[in-house]
């Protein structure tokens, strides 16, 4: 077969996915009744020869010992075949996107100059709206 590129270092091979093939729910008449179209792929972490040790334990992390997808969006099985290789490879790509850490950081002087001065603005415009009497009244 071939191989799924799942992001710049990491490819695994399509010989390592587990196909499961079931007949879709719902109407669809005496087509959906007679073919499996239903496309269900598991992906073994555990097992996986295509994956580094830090890319394993960080889907083992993530998602654990077996990703599991399906599709049944399509009528087609090759349709929903596609469909389901491509949510595992959006799975795994996401599973293993490492975010940069955060740093606390303070308000500018400006950005809190900024904040006071809208504070002072709604208050202006709150107060116009009450009804005060005046002195012709």
């Amino acid at each position: 077969m071939g191989v799924i590129r799942v992001s710049r270092s990491c490819v695994i091979d399509e010989d390592e996915l587990e196909w499961c093939f079931t007949g879709s729910g719902g109407p669809g008449g005496q087509h959906a009744n007679t073919s499996n179209t239903k496309a269900e792929v598991r992906f073994d972490v555990a097992a996986s020869a295509s994956l580094g040790p830090r890319q394993r334990q960080r889907l083992l992390d993530k998602l654990g010992p077996v990703v599991r997808v399906a599709a049944s969006d399509r009528r087609s099985q090759s349709q929903n075949r596609a469909l389901a290789v491509e949510r595992l490879r959006a799975k795994l790509a996401d599973a293993l996107k490492v975010e940069p850490p955060r740093h606390a950081t303070k308000p500018s002087r400006s950005s809190k100059a900024r904040r006071v001065e809208d504070k002072r603005k709604r208050s202006d415009i709150k107060r116009s709206r009450s009804h005060r009497p005046s002195a012709d009244d």
